[in-house]
């Protein structure tokens, strides 16, 4: 059994993929098998990649969603006109950030320095995910190429039967025509006159 597998994969590596088995890739070897086990390939990567995905990530990816959105920027706006409005104008002679807004600017600059590394861990891991991905959906698509080849190859080959069926009716009909033709005799084929 083993050997049929492995002539079958070697005949579908040649044939579709034009290259022998050794110089496959490791997906290129799980499509491979999963054409001769007869199995689905596709996943969902997502999910898989979810599964793994740790409790810090999780957090970096929800504060990444958090910094991104219209909704952190206009809060974020209305909290800075607030704190210039009291510290400028309400508080009087008790502010606790006058003008320039020395603790404003660091407050900014904190929240800067911790956001942006955050941020550009969520983008890497999105950038992983989408390597993860890519390769997936090339399995797939892979997998798809060498069934419609081979699905296609099979119409062939029972086109080409259907037609050499054809010929061999056709021969046959041709040749009990002509015994037919024979076994009449001749005058029988519109040369005799009708009698009245």
């Amino acid at each position: 059994m083993g050997s049929v597998m492995h002539k079958s994969a070697t005949e579908i590596a040649d044939r579709w993929l034009r290259r022998s088995t050794d110089n496959l890739s490791e997906a290129e070897h799980r499509v491979l098998q999963s054409t001769l086990d007869r199995h689905t390939i596709s996943t969902d990567p997502g999910k898989r990649y979810a599964e793994k995905t740790k409790t810090g990530e999780r957090v970096a990816d929800a504060i990444a969603r958090v910094g991104g959105s219209w909704t952190f920027i206009l809060s974020f706006i209305l909290f800075l006109i607030i704190w210039t409005a009291m510290n400028a104008w309400f508080l009087g002679q008790e502010r606790f950030d006058p003008y320039p807004f020395v603790f404003l600017n660091l407050v900014l600059s904190m929240i800067a320095a911790l956001q942006a590394p955050v941020i550009m861990m969520s983008q890497n891991r999105q950038a992983e995910r989408d390597r993860l991905d890519a390769a997936h959906d090339y399995e797939v698509n892979l997998k798809a190429e060498i069934e419609i080849m081979a699905l296609h190859a099979k119409v062939e080959d029972l086109r080409s039967q259907e037609i050499a069926l054809l010929c061999r009716q056709i021969s046959e009909l041709t040749e009990l025509v002509q015994k037919e033709i024979e076994r009449r005799g001749p005058g029988l084929d519109g040369d005799t006159e009708n009698p009245r």
